[in-house]
């Protein structure tokens, strides 16, 4: 069966660019293997995915010594 018989599409992996089945019958999907999606997983987990914040204003300094009064 090819990919339009199953009514899945044809999509690219999210990791490597190559084309991944989108289907349930990709244990894997979006990502075109397991070794994408693991991949992937690692950089996930090591916090190799970030958004950048600005500090919040209320909190105090992490250098700030512990017990200290929050600025108001």
């Amino acid at each position: 069966m090819s990919a339009g018989e199953t009514g899945a599409r044809v999509i690219r992996c999210p990791a490597c660019g190559g084309p991944s089945l989108y289907s349930p019958d990709n244990a894997s999907r979006p990502f075109c293997s397991a070794r994408c999606k693991n991949n992937d997983f690692g950089a996930w987990a090591s916090e190799g995915y970030a958004v950048p914040a600005d500090p919040d204003p209320d909190l105090p300094e992490p250098d700030a010594e512990p017990g200290g009064a929050l600025p108001h």
